[in-house]
Protein backbone atom coordinates (compact mmCIF):
# COMPACT_ATOMS: atom_id res chain seq x y z
CA UNK A 1 0.00 0.00 0.00
CA UNK A 2 2.87 2.29 0.84
CA UNK A 3 4.22 1.73 -2.44
CA UNK A 4 1.01 2.28 -4.57
CA UNK A 5 0.51 5.65 -2.53
CA UNK A 6 4.35 6.43 -2.94
CA UNK A 7 3.72 6.08 -7.15
CA UNK A 8 0.47 8.24 -6.86
CA UNK A 9 2.63 10.71 -5.11
CA UNK A 10 5.15 10.94 -7.69
CA UNK A 11 2.74 10.19 -10.47
CA UNK A 12 0.93 13.66 -9.45
CA UNK A 13 4.93 15.70 -8.71
CA UNK A 14 5.68 14.66 -12.27
CA UNK A 15 2.54 15.90 -13.72
CA UNK A 16 2.73 19.33 -11.96
CA UNK A 17 6.02 19.78 -13.07
CA UNK A 18 4.97 19.05 -16.56
CA UNK A 19 2.71 21.87 -16.29
CA UNK A 20 4.59 24.08 -14.69
CA UNK A 21 7.32 22.97 -17.55
CA UNK A 22 5.24 23.97 -20.32
CA UNK A 23 4.25 27.65 -18.76
CA UNK A 24 0.95 27.54 -20.35
CA UNK A 25 -2.12 29.63 -19.13
CA UNK A 26 -4.72 27.81 -17.32
CA UNK A 27 -8.04 27.39 -20.03
CA UNK A 28 -10.25 30.41 -19.04
CA UNK A 29 -13.90 30.27 -18.95
CA UNK A 30 -15.92 30.68 -21.95
CA UNK A 31 -18.93 33.03 -21.23
CA UNK A 32 -22.08 31.34 -22.40
CA UNK A 33 -24.13 33.15 -25.12
CA UNK A 34 -25.54 30.40 -26.80
CA UNK A 35 -29.15 31.99 -26.12
CA UNK A 36 -27.97 35.89 -26.66
CA UNK A 37 -29.07 36.04 -29.93
CA UNK A 38 -26.65 38.88 -30.76
CA UNK A 39 -23.71 37.71 -29.50
CA UNK A 40 -24.61 34.78 -32.01
CA UNK A 41 -25.25 37.03 -34.83
CA UNK A 42 -22.32 39.09 -33.98
CA UNK A 43 -19.94 35.80 -33.81
CA UNK A 44 -21.56 34.68 -37.24
CA UNK A 45 -20.41 37.70 -38.48
CA UNK A 46 -16.60 37.71 -37.05
CA UNK A 47 -16.66 33.53 -38.15
CA UNK A 48 -17.52 34.15 -41.91
CA UNK A 49 -15.11 37.46 -41.88
CA UNK A 50 -12.14 35.83 -40.29
CA UNK A 51 -12.27 32.03 -40.13
CA UNK A 52 -14.38 30.58 -43.59
CA UNK A 53 -11.19 31.84 -45.43
CA UNK A 54 -9.54 28.94 -44.65
CA UNK A 55 -11.60 26.25 -42.37
CA UNK A 56 -15.00 25.01 -43.88
CA UNK A 57 -17.71 24.31 -42.01
CA UNK A 58 -18.82 21.57 -44.15
CA UNK A 59 -22.10 20.41 -42.17
CA UNK A 60 -23.61 23.65 -41.78
CA UNK A 61 -25.87 25.73 -44.37
CA UNK A 62 -26.07 29.75 -44.60
CA UNK A 63 -29.82 29.43 -44.14
CA UNK A 64 -29.60 27.35 -41.07
CA UNK A 65 -28.81 31.58 -39.63
CA UNK A 66 -32.35 32.36 -39.61
CA UNK A 67 -32.47 30.18 -36.42
CA UNK A 68 -30.19 33.07 -34.51
CA UNK A 69 -32.95 35.77 -36.22
CA UNK A 70 -31.07 36.29 -39.53
CA UNK A 71 -33.12 36.99 -42.96
CA UNK A 72 -32.01 35.50 -46.14
CA UNK A 73 -31.74 39.19 -47.80
CA UNK A 74 -29.46 39.98 -44.22
CA UNK A 75 -27.21 36.19 -45.14
CA UNK A 76 -26.91 37.18 -49.21
CA UNK A 77 -26.00 41.11 -48.59
CA UNK A 78 -23.62 39.86 -45.26
CA UNK A 79 -22.20 36.61 -44.90
CA UNK A 80 -22.20 35.35 -48.42
CA UNK A 81 -18.82 35.15 -49.34
CA UNK A 82 -17.32 31.62 -50.81
CA UNK A 83 -20.95 30.81 -52.65
CA UNK A 84 -24.56 32.59 -53.78
CA UNK A 85 -26.33 30.14 -52.69
CA UNK A 86 -28.29 30.62 -48.98
CA UNK A 87 -28.76 26.67 -49.38
CA UNK A 88 -25.13 26.07 -49.74
CA UNK A 89 -22.70 24.28 -46.94
CA UNK A 90 -20.35 26.62 -45.22
CA UNK A 91 -17.24 25.81 -47.17
CA UNK A 92 -14.04 27.99 -47.45
CA UNK A 93 -12.43 29.38 -50.31
CA UNK A 94 -9.22 28.27 -49.72
CA UNK A 95 -7.72 25.43 -51.99
CA UNK A 96 -7.06 22.32 -49.33
CA UNK A 97 -3.86 21.35 -51.36
CA UNK A 98 -2.33 25.41 -51.25
CA UNK A 99 -3.40 25.29 -48.01
CA UNK A 100 -1.44 22.43 -47.03
CA UNK A 101 1.38 23.36 -49.20
CA UNK A 102 1.36 27.45 -46.83
CA UNK A 103 0.75 25.68 -43.34
CA UNK A 104 1.90 22.10 -43.59
CA UNK A 105 -1.55 20.47 -42.99
CA UNK A 106 -5.35 21.40 -44.01
CA UNK A 107 -7.06 23.37 -41.44
CA UNK A 108 -9.66 21.28 -40.12
CA UNK A 109 -13.35 21.84 -40.64
CA UNK A 110 -14.91 23.80 -37.46
CA UNK A 111 -18.53 22.19 -37.86
CA UNK A 112 -18.17 20.61 -34.22
CA UNK A 113 -15.12 21.99 -32.88
CA UNK A 114 -16.86 23.05 -30.02
CA UNK A 115 -17.95 19.81 -28.77
CA UNK A 116 -14.59 18.20 -30.39
CA UNK A 117 -11.78 20.01 -27.90
CA UNK A 118 -13.13 19.22 -24.17
CA UNK A 119 -10.50 18.56 -22.39
CA UNK A 120 -8.94 17.69 -18.58
CA UNK A 121 -8.90 22.08 -18.85
CA UNK A 122 -12.45 22.70 -19.60
CA UNK A 123 -14.98 22.18 -22.49
CA UNK A 124 -14.46 22.26 -25.80
CA UNK A 125 -15.55 26.03 -25.90
CA UNK A 126 -13.06 27.12 -23.01
CA UNK A 127 -9.87 25.73 -24.66
CA UNK A 128 -11.21 27.92 -28.33
CA UNK A 129 -11.84 30.86 -25.86
CA UNK A 130 -8.79 30.46 -24.38
CA UNK A 131 -6.92 29.56 -27.64
CA UNK A 132 -8.04 32.63 -29.66
CA UNK A 133 -6.79 34.92 -26.73
CA UNK A 134 -3.11 33.40 -26.17
CA UNK A 135 -1.91 34.32 -29.85
CA UNK A 136 1.72 35.92 -29.68
CA UNK A 137 4.57 36.84 -32.09
CA UNK A 138 7.50 34.47 -32.62
CA UNK A 139 9.65 35.46 -35.19
CA UNK A 140 11.33 31.85 -35.58
CA UNK A 141 7.90 30.40 -36.30
CA UNK A 142 6.93 30.18 -40.25
CA UNK A 143 4.07 32.34 -40.13
CA UNK A 144 5.43 34.25 -37.18
CA UNK A 145 3.19 33.44 -34.81
CA UNK A 146 2.99 30.94 -31.83
CA UNK A 147 0.03 29.82 -29.33
CA UNK A 148 0.38 29.38 -25.69
CA UNK A 149 -2.83 26.94 -25.60
CA UNK A 150 -1.68 25.19 -28.29
CA UNK A 151 2.21 25.40 -28.63
CA UNK A 152 3.67 25.42 -32.39
CA UNK A 153 0.53 25.96 -33.73
CA UNK A 154 1.12 25.86 -38.16
CA UNK A 155 -2.12 28.46 -37.55
CA UNK A 156 -1.82 32.22 -38.17
CA UNK A 157 -3.17 34.67 -35.75
CA UNK A 158 -6.16 35.66 -38.32
CA UNK A 159 -7.77 38.06 -35.98
CA UNK A 160 -3.82 40.06 -34.99
CA UNK A 161 -5.40 43.85 -36.06
CA UNK A 162 -8.19 43.28 -33.83
CA UNK A 163 -5.94 42.22 -30.51
CA UNK A 164 -2.57 43.99 -32.04
CA UNK A 165 0.42 42.35 -31.44
CA UNK A 166 1.23 40.76 -27.54
CA UNK A 167 4.06 39.07 -26.22
CA UNK A 168 4.47 36.17 -22.86
CA UNK A 169 5.53 37.69 -20.04
CA UNK A 170 7.20 34.87 -17.93
CA UNK A 171 9.03 34.21 -14.46
CA UNK A 172 11.43 31.70 -13.17
CA UNK A 173 10.73 29.97 -10.93
CA UNK A 174 12.99 27.13 -9.22
CA UNK A 175 11.53 23.59 -9.18
CA UNK A 176 13.61 20.30 -7.44
CA UNK A 177 16.93 21.78 -8.41
CA UNK A 178 16.06 23.11 -11.96
CA UNK A 179 14.53 26.10 -13.35
CA UNK A 180 11.54 26.50 -15.16
CA UNK A 181 9.35 29.76 -16.77
CA UNK A 182 5.63 30.36 -15.45
CA UNK A 183 3.72 32.09 -17.63
CA UNK A 184 2.07 35.60 -15.77
CA UNK A 185 0.54 37.82 -17.83
CA UNK A 186 0.91 39.53 -21.39
CA UNK A 187 2.61 43.17 -22.46
CA UNK A 188 0.91 44.53 -25.05
CA UNK A 189 3.62 45.67 -27.76
CA UNK A 190 1.24 47.40 -30.23
CA UNK A 191 -2.31 48.23 -29.96
CA UNK A 192 -5.19 46.51 -31.99
CA UNK A 193 -8.07 48.16 -33.53
CA UNK A 194 -10.32 46.78 -30.82
CA UNK A 195 -9.01 47.00 -26.63
CA UNK A 196 -8.36 44.16 -24.50
CA UNK A 197 -12.16 44.33 -23.00
CA UNK A 198 -13.36 44.55 -26.39
CA UNK A 199 -11.67 41.78 -27.85
CA UNK A 200 -12.63 39.13 -25.23
CA UNK A 201 -16.27 40.39 -25.67
CA UNK A 202 -15.51 39.15 -29.25
CA UNK A 203 -14.08 36.20 -28.89
CA UNK A 204 -16.85 35.29 -26.88
CA UNK A 205 -19.03 35.82 -29.35
CA UNK A 206 -17.30 33.75 -31.97
CA UNK A 207 -17.09 31.06 -29.66
CA UNK A 208 -20.97 31.26 -28.51
CA UNK A 209 -21.71 31.09 -32.03
CA UNK A 210 -18.77 27.57 -32.21
CA UNK A 211 -20.74 26.43 -29.70
CA UNK A 212 -24.35 26.84 -31.25
CA UNK A 213 -23.31 25.52 -34.86
CA UNK A 214 -21.84 22.43 -32.97
CA UNK A 215 -25.52 21.51 -32.27
CA UNK A 216 -28.22 24.27 -33.18
CA UNK A 217 -30.89 22.49 -31.51
CA UNK A 218 -28.89 22.51 -27.92
CA UNK A 219 -31.08 24.66 -26.16
CA UNK A 220 -34.17 23.46 -27.58
CA UNK A 221 -33.29 19.82 -26.78
CA UNK A 222 -32.18 20.88 -23.11
CA UNK A 223 -35.74 23.08 -22.73
CA UNK A 224 -37.70 19.93 -23.73
CA UNK A 225 -35.90 17.68 -21.66
CA UNK A 226 -36.44 19.73 -18.32
CA UNK A 227 -40.02 18.92 -19.15
CA UNK A 228 -39.76 15.71 -19.88
CA UNK A 229 -38.26 14.77 -16.40
CA UNK A 230 -40.78 17.46 -14.96
CA UNK A 231 -43.63 14.76 -17.00
CA UNK A 232 -42.16 11.72 -15.49
CA UNK A 233 -41.57 12.65 -11.79
CA UNK A 234 -45.51 13.54 -12.55
CA UNK A 235 -45.87 10.54 -13.90
CA UNK A 236 -43.96 8.37 -11.06
CA UNK A 237 -46.11 9.78 -8.46
CA UNK A 238 -48.73 9.24 -9.69
CA UNK A 239 -47.89 5.46 -10.17
CA UNK A 240 -47.13 5.30 -6.78
CA UNK A 241 -50.09 6.76 -5.25
CA UNK A 242 -51.94 4.04 -7.52
CA UNK A 243 -49.57 1.05 -6.46
CA UNK A 244 -50.61 2.08 -2.88
CA UNK A 245 -54.00 2.65 -3.27
CA UNK A 246 -54.07 -0.87 -5.29
CA UNK A 247 -52.62 -2.79 -3.10
CA UNK A 248 -54.17 -1.18 0.20
CA UNK A 249 -56.59 -4.49 0.71
CA UNK A 250 -53.85 -6.72 0.10
CA UNK A 251 -52.51 -8.07 3.27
Amino acid sequence: MKKIILALITAVGLLAGAQANTGGPAWDKAPNKTNDVAALQNGAKLFVNYCLNCHSAAFMRFNRLKDIGLTDQQIKDNLLFTTEKVGETMKSAIDPKQAKDWFGGTPPDLTVIARSRAGAGGTGADYLYTYMRTFYRDETKATGWNNLAFPNVAMPHALWELQGVRKPVYTEHEEHGHKVAIFKGWEQVTPGAMTPLQYDQAMGDLVGYLQWMAEPVQNTRVRIGVWVLIFLLGLTFVAWRLNAAFWKDVK
